[in-house]
């Protein structure tokens, strides 16, 4: 098996490394823009006064970083070309993403939020796959343009990873459905106007099927933000939420009734390569950035790095990644 990064894929990086000094890093020191990164970041990044949400300044530049990369043509990298994408492959992103975290971090990608000037778009590829015709005209532009987007309730506070065991349920309730149930760690819920929903039409736990997922407007009667999580590293866009009687009709499900499971997997194998990929780039950083300052570092007038105290580890925290 050939584990060398193909051609095509290197000479890309070499684009997008020209196009960060072009474009992002400018922008990134821009108006002192450069407080979301260094070691303010976390108060700048924080609007205190709205229990530690995000700032809109900070998503605003975000959002900014976002344009400036669809315009350049990398935004929708892993889309279809069909949509305005360059069909990359699963292989491409994951090289891609370690190589940005590699950089630390920056505007060009941000592991907290999974920002990135080459989007982790993958609500926008699960509504290519499973969307119905209606869904697709009303999300696919703005999916593509990162104007819209939707929420994920998978997990619950009393379940963890494993999605086929869930108290979360709808029922058919004449033309409708009736949904009531809990979800925790709801990415972007604070801005976002959907919420995908997992909850259980038929079967019982721990059936794979007679799961749906139902894209649930979150400002519906029932549907309520019971708090955002804080966690070691600020701000929250994570939100645990109640639903309580809420209602939707077949125009809510998404990729099929009782077929919620399948858009779940997708999502994970889209998604969790991707992470561990960006995970394994930001271990290289800080080595990278761990033998920088142990050569630097001069205590008793030599550099660390002459000490095998200070080797052994580095190389075996090398070796590891």
């Amino acid at each position: 098996m050939d584990f060398d990064i193909p051609k095509d894929l290197q000479d890309y990086l070499a684009v997008l490394d020209a196009f960060i000094e072009a474009e992002i890093k400018p922008l990134e020191n821009k108006n002192d823009n450069i407080r979301f990164f260094d070691h303010r970041r976390e108060d700048a990044r924080t609007d205190w006064d709205r229990g530690g949400l995000p700032s809109e300044e900070w998503e605003a530049l975000l959002g900014e970083a976002r344009r400036l990369a669809d315009a350049a043509g990398h935004y929708r990298y892993p889309i279809p070309e069909a949509y305005g994408g360059q069909d990359g492959s699963n292989l491409g992103m994951a090289v891609i993403r370690e190589h940005f975290a590699a950089k630390g971090l920056g505007l060009h990608n941000d592991l907290q939020n999974e920002h990135s000037i080459v989007a982790n778009n993958v609500g926008l590829l699960l509504m290519i796959e499973y969307g119905t015709d209606e869904q697709k005209a009303e999300w696919i532009d703005g999916l593509a343009e990162g104007k819209m987007g939707f929420a994920f309730g998978i997990t619950e506070p009393d379940h963890g990873s494993d999605a086929t065991h869930m108290e979360t349920t709808a029922v058919r309730d004449g033309d409708e459905w009736r949904i009531n149930g809990a979800k925790t760690w709801n990415t972007g819920i604070h801005k976002a106007q959907y919420d995908m929903i997992l909850a259980r039409t038929s079967g019982k736990a721990g059936d794979g099927e007679g799961i749906t997922a139902f894209l649930t407007p979150t400002n519906a009667q029932g549907f309520k933000v019971e708090e955002m999580l804080w966690t070691f590293n600020m701000p929250t866009d994570h939100g645990r939420i109640s639903l309580d009687n809420v209602y939707v009709d077949d125009s809510a499900i998404f990729g099929g009734e009782g077929r919620g499971l399948g858009v779940v997997q997708h999502f994970f194998n889209e998604n969790r390569i991707r992470q561990a990929a960006s995970s394994l780039g930001a271990a290289q950083f800080c080595i990278n950035e761990s033998v920088q300052y142990a050569m630097e570092r001069k205590p008793f007038g030599k550099p660390l790095s002459s000490n095998q105290a200070i080797q052994f580890p580095l190389a075996e925290l090398q070796t590891r990644v």
